[in-house]
């Protein structure tokens, strides 16, 4: 005896979408009417953008501090700049970079990042060194001020 198997229908199903598949998208770069929905979102500036990367932003802190313990401020900087990007907001990146820029005498953005440092909910490991350092600067603006 010959058994068949069932005839597959001629409409498919496609099978659901799996994470792994790469996103769709669209033929055009931008949808329709979307400047009129959106007004003064003009981004004809934006020339790179980076994706969330914990894992270059992790390295990158990792480097800047290799820099900042051999006192080579500039690169420790460029380093700790470069991990705020893979990672907006991280609280290390973000007290090292002020940690940097107070080394090298750029006082206002170094009390601006300790500032962002206190802002961010964290362990809090720097908390007490980004007061104190937050408390000299300001003294020190003071002082130049009379």
């Amino acid at each position: 005896m010959v058994s068949r198997a069932a005839p597959q229908s001629v409409s498919q199903k496609k099978p659901p979408a799996q994470p792994s598949d790469p996103i769709p998208r669209s033929d055009s770069d931008q949808p329709k009417d979307d400047a009129a929905a959106h007004p003064g979102s003009d981004i004809s500036d934006v020339t790179e953008m980076h994706t969330w990367n914990p894992h270059k932003a992790e390295k990158n802190i990792e480097v800047g501090e290799f820099y900042l313990k051999r006192k080579n401020y500039r690169a420790a900087e460029g380093r700790f700049r470069e991990a705020l990007e893979y990672k907006p907001g991280d609280a290390i990146a973000t007290y090292r970079l002020a940690e940097v820029l107070d080394a090298q005498g750029q006082d206002a953005e170094a009390t601006k990042d300790y500032q962002e440092y206190l802002k961010i909910p964290s362990s809090g490991k720097f908390s007490p060194e980004a007061k104190k350092a937050l408390e000299r600067l300001e003294q020190k603006s003071s002082a130049q001020k009379k």
